[in-house]
């Protein structure tokens, strides 16, 4: 029996954050928060490639650089339209599976990536996430489809919200899409672990100095400390989380 394709990972990046412009290239313990997303899924076993999808903007310039830098693929494409963009990237590396994650995750872990990627596979699924609902702490984010389902959507999403936002078609129609779903034990979704604000970035380098900036931890380890370590908690409680967080590092 012949082995299931590998899937691409594209992660979606950009400068222009409304809260925390730059964020995806901050300092995270000695490296760039992109670079810490990129490392953390090359540890995937189901990944056979590791993507930027980036804007043609000039303020991405600084991305493409980035990622030349690190040894990442890179795709520009539209800024505003990012289900075009994602569609053009999947084309570019002739991808059969895309894993979708973004740039503001430096937690993503790769064990949960290949977790719902399983899931995926098992339930020969058009579309698997492990966000809907959200179990796992928020910036562990991980959504799987296939090219043909994200070639439909691409060609049949029609509202501004759908086309910013990439996945809202999969899962607005489930008559049209084999949707699983992939969820933690136990709910720890009260967490906070993405980059968004100010009072994220403390948090998250708090919690790779815990670990001496090492690249080598996992949800697990990040949960433990939690619980060892309360008041982390407090660092960014006060954020509040935007609606489709999921749209745009």
């Amino acid at each position: 029996m012949n082995e299931p394709p590998k899937a691409v990972a594209i992660v979606q990046a950009r400068m222009g954050s409304t809260r925390l412009p730059g964020k995806v290239l901050m300092d995270l313990g000695g490296k760039t928060v992109l670079e810490r997303v990129v490392q953390r899924l090359r540890r995937s076993k189901l990944t056979l490639q590791i993507a930027v999808a980036t804007t043609a903007s000039e303020a991405d310039d600084a991305l493409a650089l980035e990622c030349r830098r690190i040894g990442a693929l890179c795709f520009r494409g539209s800024e505003l339209d990012v289900l075009d963009r994602y569609y053009r990237a999947a084309q570019e590396f002739e991808a059969e599976t895309i894993v979708r994650t973004t740039a503001d995750c430096p937690l993503i872990d790769p064990e949960i990536v290949d977790q719902t990627i399983d899931v995926f596979r098992k339930e020969h699924a058009d579309y698997a996430a492990n966000d809907v609902p959200q179990t796992f702490p928020r910036g562990l984010d991980v959504e799987v489809f296939t090219m043909s389902s994200l070639e439909r959507a691409w060609y049949e999403a029609r509202e501004p919200y759908q086309r910013e936002h990439v996945t809202p078609y999969f899962y607005e129609h489930p008559e049209m899409f084999r949707i699983a779903t992939f969820l933690g034990e136990p709910d720890s979704a009260r967490y906070r672990w993405t980059l968004d604000t100010q009072d994220d970035l403390i948090l998250l380098r708090a919690i790779y100095l815990r670990f001496q900036n090492a690249d080598v931890f996992g949800c697990p380890d990040v949960l433990a400390l939690m619980q060892r370590e309360p008041e982390l908690v407090a660092l960014n409680s006060r954020v509040l989380q935007k609606s489709l967080q999921r749209s745009e590092a």
